[in-house]
């Protein structure tokens, strides 16, 4: 209770200057403020009292929609990129090389035996029909065909094409269940690169016939050879251990036959080997896994990297790889090189002259971007920290597209890392994995789950490339030239190296000039604030004191209701009170007289009741007296009066 008093007047008293009652307190602060306008409503006759009351009311409005504005703009998070140009000594970037042919074709020959015999007599039925020679050779296993079969469309009928199998003499016309994708536009009969649907228990789509399988229309049948022969292949591949697949390819001693960097010699032991599904062995320099990344020393061409490659085109896979040369690529240390995407391609018998500018991007995390700095807070398993390599998005887009194949097919695809206790898919074990890709790589919804869930890298460093070739050796130079690199690599007198199989490589920068592109925040917390005080200061000529004032009225609002509240409060009780209780309540005296009368007056048997007293009911006991605390005559003070006998 002494609580509740105390906090009624400290009510009270922080209320007592502007008033108890909304209009004093709001008559008090018109008079009081510093802020143009409420002066004039309270002191102005009623018409201009209404003219500066709609002013008033106006350009508060017009104060509170630019204050709306500016907050909006400040929480949206622009930022403003800035470009400044700076000049130190860099570190040369990593050089990952690689042969564009992944495998030798004298090591894997062996494991695609069976699918060289099918590609040849397939490519000799399409160009000599009826011209075969497959009965003087051992029959052919039709088992790699049944499952991912090569057919013929004929589209002289746009609405009814009809499929023949190359093996087959029969045709098929194409079902209301089967899709046909045409990639593009061309001649009435195309290659078709037939892809089976094989989801549950149902059996595998076969050359003859099924009602869902999908047909992959290519404008050339030279595509279609090699994307159903890189299909076939990979699902072989994939059942060889790795290190067999390492040996297969081609080793750092036979691929790099010279190394310069800068005037220090190099060699092999160098470049660090990691195995690229799409590349095979692949080798790179200067990756700063082991020990600290290399400086260059000046920019030009004499103070980069020099190398000199031996691709051995006379060894290629014949339907696997129809390019030939280096692929190459240009990264920062300790991240991945993803060749495929961000690689180039070194031309056989030329020299090719690389010279790098350095852009180094630096971007504001969240909230200005959705970036992120080292990958840590990106949903996706990054599937590449096996290499122990810095995240980096591509890697991101491979590892989500990699979880969603392994959900989903239930197999991991060969190109890709696998997660633990999984493994990649082939024709025997995984009969539908085909399909199951195809649909997966096509479908619009999957790629938009991965993109949304993978994050740029807040700073990144990109190298950018100005490339230029000349042929290599010369003519007049390749017969000494040749007779030096043969007898370096085999000890041979003999010339084992030809134009077509050499590649010189020059990597250097241009100049030591860097471009830093950064962000900026567009918005800060200081611009909002000066913005927002000149709104308040233009349209109605106020400051940081008056929204203080403002506060303050606000506040004295808040005490006033709470002590009507109160009030309200201890109205409704007195109001209970009396509800329960509608007479007066007995005063002190007649207490008194009541217990002074129910004491002393003795029940004689017979009496008559008072005025206005019931007489008791027959039965009922007499009062017990002793129960009553009714003092005695005889226990009175010394002066009060006392009867005597």
């Amino acid at each position: 209770m002494n609580l509740k008093k105390y906090l009624v007047r400290a009510l009270h008293r922080l209320q007592k200057g502007p008033g108890y009652t909304y209009k004093e307190l709001l008559v008090w602060y018109c008079d009081n403020t510093n802020t143009h306008g409420p002066k004039r409503i309270i002191k102005e006759g009623p018409k201009k009292k209404l003219m500066w009351f709609f002013l008033t009311l106006l350009f508060a409005s017009l104060v509170f929609w630019q204050w709306g504005i500016l907050i909006n703009t400040y929480l949206s998070y622009n930022v403003t990129s800035s470009l400044s140009i700076g000049f130190k000594t860099m570190k040369f970037p990593a050089v990952t090389v690689c042969n564009a042919n992944p495998f030798k074709y004298s090591e894997v020959r062996p494991l695609l035996k069976e699918l060289d015999r099918l590609i040849e007599a397939a490519l000799e039925r399409i160009l000599q029909p009826g011209n075969s020679s497959e009965d003087e050779s051992p029959p052919l296993d039709l088992e790699l065909w049944n499952q991912i079969p090569l057919v013929l469309i004929d589209e002289h009928d746009k609405d009814n094409p009809v499929i023949l199998d190359i093996f087959e003499t029969n045709q098929t016309a194409v079902g209301n269940d089967t899709n046909v994708n045409n990639d593009a536009a061309g001649d009435n009969e195309t290659m078709g690169n037939k892809i089976m649907n094989d989801f549950g228990a149902k059996p595998t789509c076969s050359h003859q016939g099924s009602d869902n399988c999908t047909y992959r229309n290519f404008s050339s049948a030279a595509q279609a050879v090699t994307e159903w022969y890189i299909l076939q292949s990979t699902s072989i591949l994939s059942k060889v251990p790795l290190h067999e697949r390492i040996r297969m390819g081609y080793q750092a001693e036979d691929m790099i036959l010279a190394c310069l960097y800068g005037a220090e010699p190099c060699n092999y032991k160098n470049f660090t080997q990691i195995y690229h599904p799409d590349h095979g062995n692949c080798y790179i320099f200067n990756w700063g896994m082991d020990e600290e990344a290399l400086n260059s020393s000046n920019p030009g061409a004499e103070f980069g990297l020099k190398l000199i490659l031996d691709i051995s085109q006379q060894d290629y896979i014949p339907y696997l790889s129809s390019a030939a040369g280096a692929r190459l690529m240009l990264h920062q240390q300790k991240s991945f090189p993803f060749l495929k995407d961000q690689g180039i391609y070194a031309m056989a018998g030329t020299e090719t002259s690389i010279g790098v500018l350095v852009d180094e991007l630096e971007r504001m995390g969240y909230p200005y971007s959705d970036c992120t700095m080292n990958g840590s807070d990106v949903p996706v398993k990054n599937l590449y920290s096996q290499y122990n390599t810095s995240y980096s998005i591509q890697a991101c887009l491979r590892s989500c597209f990699q979880n969603h194949m392994v959900e989903i097919c239930g197999c991991g695809h060969y190109m890709f890392p696998l997660p633990e206790g999984v493994t990649y898919c082939n024709n025997e074990d995984n009969p539908g994995w085909a399909y199951c890709y195809s649909s997966l790589r096509s479908s619009i919804k999957q790629r938009q789950i991965c993109i949304d869930s993978c994050k740029e890298t807040c700073n990144d460093t990109q190298y950018k490339m100005t490339i230029s070739m000349a042929d290599w050796p010369s003519e007049a130079s390749e017969d000494w030239i040749f007779h030096i690199l043969s007898y370096e690599r085999d000890m041979s007198t003999n010339v084992t190296l030809d134009r077509n199989g050499v590649i010189k490589l020059n990597i250097y920068f241009q100049e030591y000039n860097y471009r830093t592109i950064s962000e900026s925040a567009a918005t800060t917390i200081v611009w909002l604030l000066s913005s927002l005080g000149g709104q308040f200061g233009f349209w109605m000529g106020g400051s940081v004191l008056c929204l203080i004032e403002f506060g303050e009225i606000i506040i004295d609002s808040v005490w006033i209701t709470i002590i009507n509240i109160i009030g309200w409060c201890k109205g409704l009780k007195q109001r209970r009170a009396r509800a329960r209780y509608p007479d007066a309540p007995p005063t002190v005296s007649e207490l008194v007289e009541a217990h002074t009368n129910l004491g002393f007056q003795h029940e004689v048997p017979g009496a008559v009741p008072r005025a206005g007293e019931l007489p008791p009911e027959p039965g009922t006991p007499p009062p017990n007296y002793d129960s009553l605390r009714v003092r005695p005559p005889d226990t009175l003070g010394p002066d009060s009066n006392r009867d005597t006998e």
